[in-house]
């Protein structure tokens, strides 16, 4: 399926992503999937979030730069070997990734993929 991310640009100094969660707890918006990369200097948070385009204009109000794009969620068996068939079938259809990050529980593997053909990419996934 499509969802919607959030990447926020952040400071690399103290404090600054827990502005972020007070931000995002004041409006009661639940944050489900997190990553942070991260430099000497900056990082940046990608999310998602209950409701995007709430938590977006809540950060932008509060001075975060916020960037919503959209990224692919795939659920996997948990076992070895599922994270390459589905790396095989993108690669073999000329999609690429350009970032993913996920957990597994119970199971079942979850991934956030960042491709360039999201529509394909579940159409050969699913």
């Amino acid at each position: 399926m499509v969802i919607k991310q959030l990447s926020v640009f952040l400071q690399n100094e103290l404090g600054r992503l827990e502005e972020v969660t007070d931000i995002l707890y004041k409006h009661n918006i639940n944050i489900s999937a997190c990553s942070i990369a991260e430099t000497a200097e900056y990082g940046v948070l990608r999310m998602i979030v209950s409701d995007a385009d709430k938590a977006a204009a809540a950060l932008k109000e509060n001075d975060f730069s916020v960037k919503t794009s959209d990224v692919i969620c795939v659920e996997t068996p948990d076992v070895p070997g599922e994270l390459h068939k589905s790396l095989q079938l993108l690669t073999g259809a000329g999609i690429n990734l350009s970032y993913m990050y996920g957990y597994s529980n119970g199971g079942t593997a979850r991934l956030i993929m960042k491709v360039s053909d999201p529509a394909k990419a579940i159409q050969l996934l699913k």
